[in-house]
């Protein structure tokens, strides 16, 4: 028979409030210092998509949690990728208050070690997640991380200074709304830094890493996944 990770929703506690997070934990289980991940969503919610990102991790060994980071706005929300649910995306991500948001992850990585054991603790973010997961690796609040065409990292390149953990970004050298010379800003930005990398992928868009998009590309995504698996296994 084969092992399926152990999934399921739990509330996270913060004086702010009390928010759902998906949990994904290796079918082998977790013993002390296993490592994890936050695993941070696009502006889609901790949908089908991610939960199923989420478990490909767990998978992969790593305790992982995926909090509802639009949980003020609609909890528990799912949108699909076009239309109306791309419009109410934006305006959900367009009303989160970045700082707590923050606040939520720093939140997560301690009810993440707190419930598994887990040890260090990377941040993996796509879209407006990869944004979140850059800040988090900036303010200190993770032990690396690894941003997916991280939207708006490009306005905030003051942060890379604070960067003091390992950060592996991924970009698709088609995406309009991150355009090369958005990349090479970073590029500079973040020269020097230990254990930065960037990634660029020639023929890869926006969200190349979702299964569910149209802009879905199989040799990108699985390219990425096994750079982010060998970088996690090093900087966690």
């Amino acid at each position: 028979m084969t092992a399926i990770p152990d999934s399921q929703w739990i509330r996270v506690d913060t004086a702010a409030g009390s928010f759902d997070a998906y949990l994904s934990l290796p079918p082998a289980g977790v013993q002390p210092g296993t490592p994890g991940i936050v695993l941070l969503q696009e502006i889609f919610g901790v949908n089908e998509h991610i939960r199923a990102v989420a478990d490909q991790y767990a998978a992969d060994g790593y305790a992982v949690m995926a909090p509802d980071v639009f949980w003020r706005e609609a909890p528990r929300v799912e949108l699909g990728y076009a239309g109306e649910d791309m419009a109410r995306g934006m305006a959900l991500r367009n009303a989160v208050a970045v700082p707590a948001a923050l606040d939520d992850i720093a939140a997560t990585v301690q009810a993440l070690r707190q419930r598994t054991g887990a040890g260090k603790v990377a941040a993996v973010g796509y879209c407006f997640g990869g944004l979140l997961a850059y800040l988090s690796a900036a303010r200190g609040l993770v032990d690396a991380a690894v941003p997916y065409y991280g939207g708006g990292i490009q306005n905030q390149l003051e942060e890379a200074a604070n960067i003091r953990v390992p950060v592996q970004f991924h970009y698709g050298a088609l995406d309009a709304h991150i355009p090369p010379e958005a990349v090479q800003g970073v590029r500079e930005a973040v020269a020097g830094k230990p254990g930065t990398e960037i990634h660029v992928y020639p023929n890869a868009d926006h969200g190349f890493n979702c299964w569910a998009r149209a802009s879905y590309h199989q040799p990108s995504a699985a390219l990425a996944h096994g750079r982010a698996l060998a970088f996690l296994a090093q900087a966690l």
